[in-house]
């Protein structure tokens, strides 16, 4: 009876299923790719001293002094940035920017499942594109249908769940393709391993490149994400963020964001512990058995040829440690493993060792 109260389009969603937040203490959390490391000291000093004066005032609706940090760590100027509460809202005025056009966006039929419900609340066709058997993308099966007759073109790089990541030459063949639509690029692990498309912002009006400061800024609690490409673009994600929200990030968010970026050293510090953790994690499965696809991310994705995926997950779980499993087409019998500490890789090993070899 309740639904009678709904707009039509409600009854349609099929919303995004975010992974397990546990409320049990003890347990190794290596399911939803946050960063192993807490943020930055400074960060934490940021915000301290940005709660103890101000918070009765509206922040920046422009959040100026961020785009500026994240401009000049870029090498861009501040009016091709755009600043969002965390890279899901900045990809919702994405989609809801560019690609309603009566014509399907183009996306793989493997990636990050919050691009189809975006095109479901927004009545978006999409058409998917298979990656091959390996699981890996090739741009040439993104070239046969023109340009004008496709909404836009979405790719996640490196694309998630599978951590596989693009060369920046595929990428600009993506460009080329599809000059008059936009080509979005969601890098939220690029800085562990993959290359970024940032560079090629000045030379492709049709390129826009979406970060997040949840994984290798360590910043997820936090929720800041961003956009950059050139200004006509930024100028129709702030017509849609004005027309939503003119007050996305709030002052602890802007001036933690702000001290993450200042402070470069603590950055390349735990995204290279978290990228060394990474190879000793896949060595690690890899001796256990498990085919562990090649990732530029902050998490593997992993299978055993012995065993079903979803059996482990549950066996993990009743051990301590949680992972990620999708009961999806193609990947249901792949484990995604976010890289934690090298203390929580240990355990998660030794859990595994114990599922796969009871009583042992």
């Amino acid at each position: 009876m309740s639904s009678s109260f709904y707009s039509p389009v409600v009854e349609r969603l099929i919303p995004y299923v975010p992974g397990e937040q546990p409320r049990i203490d003890k347990l190794v959390k290596l399911n939803t790719n946050e960063n192993p490391y807490p943020p930055s000291p400074c960060v934490v000093a940021a915000i301290t001293q940005a709660a103890q004066q101000g918070l009765q005032l509206y922040p920046d609706p422009e959040s100026g002094v961020l785009r500026q940090a994240i401009a000049a760590h870029l090498g861009l100027a501040p009016q091709h940035v755009f600043v969002g509460n965390g890279s899901d809202e900045v990809l919702a005025h994405a989609f809801f920017a560019f690609f309603q056009h009566r014509c399907p966006l183009l996306m793989p039929d493997i990636s990050y499942s919050f691009y189809k419900v975006y095109c479901g609340l927004y009545g978006i066709a999409v058409q998917t594109v298979p990656l091959r058997d390996d699981l890996s993308l090739n741009v040439a099966d993104y070239a046969g249908v023109a340009g004008q007759s496709v909404s836009g073109v979405v790719i996640a790089n490196p694309n998630a769940p599978t951590g596989i990541g693009l060369p920046l030459a595929d990428m600009e063949r993506l460009l080329q393709m599809h000059p008059q639509r936009v080509v979005l690029v969601d890098e939220a692990y690029v800085d562990f391993g993959g290359e970024s498309a940032v560079g090629l912002i000045a030379r492709y009006p049709n390129l826009l490149v979406v970060h997040t400061l949840s994984k290798s800024r360590s910043l997820a609690g936090l929720r800041i994400g961003y956009a950059c490409g050139q200004a006509h673009l930024i100028d129709a994600l702030e017509r849609v963020k004005n027309s939503f929200n003119s007050y996305p990030l709030d002052r602890l968010a802007i001036a933690g964001g702000v001290a993450a970026f200042e402070d470069n050293t603590y950055f390349e510090h735990t995204r290279h512990q978290v990228t060394s953790s990474r190879e000793g994690l896949t060595l690690a499965l890899e001796d256990l058995g498990f085919a562990v696809l090649p990732s530029q991310a902050n998490f593997v994705f992993a299978r055993h040829p012995a065993y079903d995926a979803a059996s482990l997950a549950a066996g993990l779980r009743t051990r301590g440690v949680l992972v990620r499993h999708f009961k999806l087409p193609r990947i249901d019998q792949y484990l995604r493993i976010s890289v934690g500490t090298p203390q929580q890789c240990d355990a998660l090993v030794q859990a595994l060792e114990g599922v796969l070899q009871p009583g042992s």
